[in-house]
């Protein structure tokens, strides 16, 4: 790309991905918020845990177009673009991280669980202090796997008008502009790269203590 896209278009490819940042990072606020209590809930019902952890599925397999589309009519959501991105972007990020919060948890070894009964600890100090902790890499996994489809997913939210690096995508491609399909993806893909990157490394450190 030349100088002068950049000094024309530097600007406006900035402000969009501060939006792409926004809109993922709230839909992932919201996706954590619901599914890593929700899983931890599972672990104690799981009779539940096949129903609910299929419906999480169910959502992840909806075309991410026709989402948005059922988003659209709905009273309140339909009033703001970014309310319709960040809710629908929630739903596609629940799946991984209730997966591997219910499965984190479950794994751990029974034998333990038993010692923190015997030592006197109640259920709320086993969840914060056992659990929780020797589970902390299943659960930041799933939320780099979410992390990672947030940001993709986040370019379709142009469709519905709520703004992200997909602007500059679907410009590019309505208008047969290469430059502008890139200076779109280009962005996105160092995001999502880089938020790999950084949830890879605490995944890792968090499980180097139990190597």
């Amino acid at each position: 790309m030349s100088g002068n896209f950049w000094t024309q278009f530097g600007g406006e490819i900035a402000t969009l991905t501060l939006e792409h940042l926004w809109l993922t990072g709230g839909a992932m606020l919201f996706a954590t918020a619901i599914a890593v209590p929700a899983g931890i809930w599972l672990t104690r019902a799981p009779g539940w845990a096949k129903s609910v952890i299929g419906l999480a599925n169910v959502l992840q397999t909806i075309p991410s177009l026709a989402m948005f589309g059922f988003l659209l009519p709905l009273p309140w959501l339909g009033e703001r673009a970014a309310r319709i991105a960040v809710v629908a972007l929630t739903a596609y990020a629940l799946l991984p991280i209730l997966r591997n919060t219910y499965a984190g948890i479950r794994g751990i070894d029974p034998a333990v669980i038993e010692v923190a009964k015997a030592l006197g600890l109640t259920g709320q100090q086993r969840l914060f202090k056992v659990e929780l902790p020797l589970a902390a890499s299943f659960i930041l996994a799933g939320l780099r796997t979410a992390t990672v489809t947030c940001v993709g997913i986040a370019t379709i939210a142009a469709a519905v008008g709520a703004g992200g690096l997909g602007e500059l995508i679907f410009r590019g491609v309505a208008s047969v502009d290469n430059r502008l399909v890139l200076a779109g993806a280009i962005p996105a893909a160092l995001l999502a790269l880089a938020a790999d990157a950084v949830l890879g490394l605490l995944e890792r450190w968090f499980r180097a203590p139990a190597a």
